[in-house]
């Protein structure tokens, strides 16, 4: 069976239709329906990440069947370490478990994923789930011609590991909120976007301190949580950061509206988002790299839990910080306010979190906020951990910090900081206040 279907996402079900149906008329009922949901699987990821045409091949083998799904985007799926709870990067797995075999071709325009399914009993062994086999088509030239090079200095890792994670699920639901308005349009626009950020994830190393787990990691602390990487850019991939910019704009501006399941994106990640389209796009006119900088952090009006009442917080005499969803003090008890060495409570309210977080950890803490926001990543919620906090005047102080999430009223809820200063040494470390 060979099969050219459109860029749209009726194609999705029409190739799900015609391996039922090769399966079924053929007498191979027992595989039909693994074989349909990895074929909507494939094509899925083939419409969402390429927008091109897609080639749908299938055919019999002795015990089952060889199924390909060629597209005209040269970027190999990469497997996900999201964790269990993210909406989105379980696509890989699933196959690596269901399928006998599988791989990826690289072709002059594109590639190819292939996978084999059978009766015979599947087993996993030998796979490897961190990398993805693939072979080049006999005679292809090289995917790439021209590029434009990019130096993205002191990247941040840690920082771009969640802002991806994150944009990739706002950016799904953005997509299936304008299906119906915009199809084949919206379906373009999301693959050049997913274009733009593979480019760099392909030349973006990870860094040891993954978002993954629930530990908290004592190097994930500047300098080694960044890099200077340097991008090639494919020239026909330089105005889909353009439209990355433009899409991840509108989504969170529907995520603020709280449209989409995808919570908002924190101001400090949005920054990156803009940093790193703005690099590509300067530096492919010959602009001179600027390197990434966590952006200053003054005080703002704070968005407020619906009935919010300050005094539990105001009022105490333990040292505590409160705090919204967007990591903004929304609150401060005059200890607390001492401990951080301010004068007035006041002073602190409207900040980032960030602001009082020390330099060398401020990417830690907005990647691991990302994470708690995203996927309920919550290490520091568990038990009560020593970090240093950063003090008006510049110092640091080892504080004693808990974690917890306050309901607010009916719907709302706020996170609340339990500190106190660090006098014994054999309280347990932790190396971020992320």
């Amino acid at each position: 069976m060979d099969l050219l279907l459109p860029p749209a996402p009726s194609s999705v079900a029409e190739a799900r239709h015609r391996i039922r149906e090769l399966l079924t008329t053929t007498g191979r009922d027992s595989l039909v329906d693994d074989c349909v949901l990895l074929v909507s699987e494939v094509v899925t990821n083939a419409l969402l990440h390429a927008g091109t045409e897609i080639e749908l091949r299938a055919a019999l083998v002795r015990t089952g069947v060889r199924v390909e799904v060629g597209d005209g985007s040269p970027h190999l799926p990469a497997p996900r370490n999201y964790a269990a709870t993210a909406g989105t990067g379980r696509g890989l797995a699933m196959l690596e478990s269901m399928v006998d075999d599988w791989g990826v071709t690289r072709r002059a325009n594109g590639k190819s994923v292939w996978f084999l399914i059978s009766d015979a009993a599947r087993s996993s062994d030998g796979h490897d789930d961190t990398a993805v086999r693939q072979t080049d088509s006999s005679g292809a030239p090289g995917v790439l011609d021209r590029t434009v090079t990019v130096d993205l200095l002191n990247m941040p890792l840690l920082l771009h590991a969640a802002w991806q994670e994150h944009v990739e699920a706002l950016l799904r639901e953005y997509l299936l909120a304008n299906l119906d308005s915009d199809g084949e349009e919206s379906i373009q626009r999301h693959a050049d976007a997913a274009d733009a950020i593979a480019v760099v994830e392909e030349h973006t190393p990870r860094s040891r301190a993954w978002m993954v787990t629930d530990e908290l990691f004592g190097q994930a602390t500047e300098p080694l949580v960044s890099a200077s990487v340097r991008v090639r850019v494919p020239v026909t991939s330089v105005p889909h950061f353009d439209t990355l910019d433009r899409v991840v704009e509108a989504a969170a501006a529907l995520a603020e509206e709280g449209q989409v399941l995808t919570p908002p994106i924190q101001p400090a990640v949005d920054d990156f988002r803009r940093w790193l389209c703005h690099e590509v796009l300067g530096q492919s006119e010959g602009g001179a790299p600027q390197p990434w900088e966590v952006p200053s952090d003054g005080r703002h009006a704070p968005a407020l839990p619906h009935d919010w009442d300050a005094t539990s917080v105001t009022a105490s005499g333990r040292g505590l910080i409160a705090a919204n969803s967007s990591s903004q003090i929304i609150a401060v008890s005059p200890e607390a306010a001492a401990i951080l060495g301010y004068d007035d409570p006041e002073e602190l309210v409207g900040r980032r979190i960030v602001s009082i977080v020390p330099p060398r950890l401020r990417q830690a803490h907005v990647a691991g906020f990302t994470m708690y926001l995203l996927v309920g990543r919550r290490p520091i919620m568990k038990s009560p951990a020593l970090v240093p906090a950063f003090r008006r005047d510049g110092s640091e102080v080892l504080v004693q910090l808990l974690v917890s999430e306050q309901r607010q009223g009916e719907s709302g809820s706020f996170l609340l900081a339990d500190i106190q200063l660090a006098l014994d040494p054999d309280l347990p470390s932790a190396g971020t206040a992320g």
